[in-house]
């Protein structure tokens, strides 16, 4: 590259990718010719793009996965994104108001039901029943004392049927706060609003569970102040009765009814309260930055598994992971042959030990949208290289654009990688603009 003169275009190509590990590589090309609004006219040539044209052969464009094991730049980008549109429905801002931090919310755990015994840290000081004081770092923790009694198959069945379980109690959650509230449902959308943000973490176990901020909006949302009746101890009391009711019927295996709940463990926090991290008072800012640390992670962060879909069963036997989550990954493959399951895609998912529901999810009205930020961040970008660009002479009314992109592959290459290298990777904090 250096001998043909191009070493500095390729590392302005490489710095676009803001510290991407594996982005997309397409081939193609993107035109734009200034438009007479007026005549409908097309005028001059403003802009051509040619990917052969490029340093690198083609365009490269970031991977954008939320994976940290997978790109940590673009995990770190989505993390930021999350954390403010957290920040943003307990604080305001990003179009949503202020007044939404005098509103009661909530910060909930639901837990999974138990599969069997496994191997854990207890809060009484106590030893595992293993009979050993697991360190905090022990990889035995979450795996089953008895793998050949563990329930294996209502692990996987309950990870694919989280999501349902979630909506289904998101509605009785509703009936119950309208209930405490003396309305009806049809009454109590003209009076209130439940609004949500939630996150889905793995346990050691592999089993998810759900991190949910919950909060009481006037009729329309955030915008409106809740009734006076609205408290945080009313909230919790009805995701607590909501929790303990909810159910949602599974399949049938084998004469085996599955019928699917939340564990019997549920945390309810008021939201500034003193009684989270041992006393410490729990904040907006908390929440945010304990929410957004897990949209980042997947299965393989807390069992072992894989960040990828498998192929074939018959690669389990050659890869470098727990036989926890070997058997949990086997299970789901296995109950994927069977046409009564086809729906649930357990064979595409199994590497998610059966989890198929998006792992950030938040109410229409909770707050602002992941892609609203990206585009505002888009914007930017290309308000800044507006702004930096040699005039061309004359008014633009308006542009039109002719593309055509075709995917080439994914990744660097060897010299591109250690070229990527030597550039400043990008930095930050959760309180740098979402431009970022």
């Amino acid at each position: 590259m250096a001998s043909q003169g191009t070493l500095p275009g390729i590392l302005r190509q490489l710095s676009t990718l803001g510290g991407c590990t594996n982005p997309i590589r397409l081939d193609g090309h993107r035109t734009e010719y200034d438009v007479d609004t007026k005549t409908g006219e097309i005028g001059r040539l403003l802009h051509h793009l040619d990917s052969t044209n490029l340093p690198a052969g083609q365009l490269l464009v970031r991977c954008n996965n939320r994976r940290t094991t997978r790109c940590p730049a673009c995990s770190e980008v989505y993390r930021r994104d999350t954390f403010h549109l957290i920040t943003a429905g307990l604080r305001g801002g990003k179009g949503t108001p202020e007044h939404v931090a005098t509103h009661p919310r909530v910060f909930a755990t639901f837990t999974a039901p138990g599969f069997g015994p496994v191997h854990n840290r207890r809060t009484d000081g106590r030893p595992c029943r293993c009979g050993t004081h697991h360190t905090q770092d022990d990889d035995t923790l979450g795996t089953p004392l008895n793998p050949d009694t563990y329930d294996y198959e209502a692990a996987v069945l309950w990870n694919a049927h989280a999501g349902p379980l979630w909506r289904r109690f998101s509605t009785y959650l509703r009936r119950e706060v309208a209930k405490r509230a003396g309305l009806s449902q049809r009454r109590f959308r003209d009076h209130a609003r439940v609004s949500f943000a939630k996150v889905a973490e793995y346990q050691k176990r592999g089993a998810v569970h759900f991190h949910a901020v919950i909060r009481i909006d006037g009729p329309t949302g955030g915008d409106t102040p809740p009734p006076p009746w609205a408290t945080a101890d009313l909230l919790t009391d009805a995701i607590r009765i909501a929790t303990a009711k909810v159910r949602f019927d599974g399949p049938t295996i084998d004469d085996r009814t599955h019928t699917f709940t939340f564990g019997r463990q549920l945390d309810v926090r008021t939201i500034r309260s003193a009684d989270f991290n041992d006393g410490q008072e729990l904040t907006e800012r908390a929440v945010a930055a304990y929410i957004a640390k897990y949209a980042t992670k997947g299965a393989e962060t807390a069992t072992g598994a894989l960040d990828r879909p498998l192929k074939f069963a018959a690669e389990l036997a050659q890869l470098d992971i727990s036989d926890h989550a070997r058997r949990l990954i086997r299970t789901a493959w296995t109950l994927g042959a069977r046409k009564s399951l086809e729906h649930l895609r357990l064979r595409a998912w199994a590497h998610m030990l059966g989890f198929r529901g998006h792992f950030s999810t938040k109410s229409r009205r909770y707050s602002t949208t992941l892609g609203a930020l990206r585009t505002a961040r888009a914007e930017w970008r290309r308000a800044q290289a507006a702004a930096t660009a040699t005039p061309t002479g004359g008014q633009t009314n308006t542009t039109y654009v002719l593309a055509h992109w075709a995917f080439a592959g994914t990744g660097l290459s060897s010299t591109e990688a250690w070229l990527a290298e030597t550039l400043e990777p990008a930095t930050g904090t959760e309180g740098e603009p979402t431009r970022g």
